[in-house]
């Protein structure tokens, strides 16, 4: 074998050598990416759980602090009537603003992205948007709801319905479709929602699935939040 076939070859072995060398550190690499992300996912997942864990407990003993307070001024407000008469005070102001679980007669409005894609309208048109769940609130708040909440999330007057991605957020919580919406008052005002004309039946046009149900025993929570105001003072 001449020395010009023993190079040929030797060049060739260099090739694969080098090819192999070239797999061999992309799947090094590649399995290290993706353990990192896996990592970074878990931690982020722990992160979270453990958030949720802190709100939780600082919810529950907030809910007990608040029990004992209400017992204690029953307690203070028992066989006197002036003070009575500020407990009921209280205790409307606090419905009015959503602080307290209330029930009565209303509607149930869900909403549920559409199931039956229409290739001739925008596909962003056949879901449900955050300005369309906003536009049913204030519908139902020219009705005369006296209570409205989003997937037992209370509207109150600092609530936000904001777009997040495939889903919305109202005071800061994601939620999903289907979307339902409880309004409590008078059922057959509030039920005038889903009149022709209505927000509703133009959602119906999209694709958009709609129901309304007329209610005597709705039940909406309280808010879970808290109510500060920074810049609103009281006039003295």
């Amino acid at each position: 074998m001449n020395k010009k076939i023993e190079s040929i070859i030797l060049g060739i072995m260099c090739l694969i050598l080098t090819y192999g060398i070239s797999v061999q550190i992309k799947t090094v690499n590649s399995i290290n990416s993706n353990l990192s992300t896996n990592a970074i996912e878990n931690d982020l997942r722990d992160q979270i759980l453990k958030t949720k864990e802190k709100y939780d407990n600082i919810f529950s003993s907030m809910e007990k602090e608040q029990e004992m307070i209400e017992k204690e001024r029953e307690k203070a407000t028992n066989n006197n009537q002036e003070l009575e008469d500020y407990e009921k005070q209280i205790k409307e102001k606090s419905k009015m603003l959503g602080l307290t679980e209330i029930t009565g007669p209303g509607v149930i409005v869900t909403l549920k992205d559409s199931t039956n894609a229409n290739s001739s309208l925008d596909i962003s048109s056949q879901l449900v948007h955050d300005f369309d769940v906003l536009s049913v609130v204030n519908e139902l708040k020219n009705a005369g709801a006296e209570a409205i909440s989003i997937n037992d999330n209370r509207i109150v007057s600092t609530t936000s319905i904001l777009c997040s991605g495939n889903v919305i957020e109202v005071n800061n919580q994601k939620v999903g479709t289907p979307f339902e919406i409880k309004a409590i008052g008078l059922p057959e005002q509030l039920a005038a929602l889903s009149r022709p004309g209505g927000y509703l039946s133009k959602l119906e046009q999209y694709g958009i699935e709609t129901e309304l149900e007329k209610n005597n025993n709705i039940t909406i929570p309280k808010y879970a939040g808290a109510l500060n105001f920074k810049y609103a003072q009281t006039i003295k």
